[in-house]
């Protein structure tokens, strides 16, 4: 049986996994988020190409954040 993946816009995202915008921008852009299994890049046309909005994929994303929260002192320290 395929598992079923929840695509969300960062705002939703953030909400839902408990971190801010800017700590999964921080996190995509240091390469914890992999393009693909992490998150994608809108297909919206009226996306300006250099800054497409993001959505991430909810249980890939939870399992990378609670891996750093549990080896890592504070996301906010990866993020500063």
């Amino acid at each position: 049986m395929a598992e079923s993946f929840n695509w969300l816009s960062g705002d939703e995202a953030s909400e839902v996994l408990r971190v801010d915008q800017k700590t999964l921008d921080i996190l995509r852009e240091r390469g914890y988020l992999k393009p693909g299994s992490h998150w994608r890049s809108s297909t919206d046309p009226g996306q300006l190409p250099w800054k497409p909005k993001a959505f991430y994929c909810l249980s890939e994303c939870k399992e990378v954040i609670e891996y750093l929260l549990v080896n890592k002192s504070s996301i906010d320290q990866i993020a500063a």
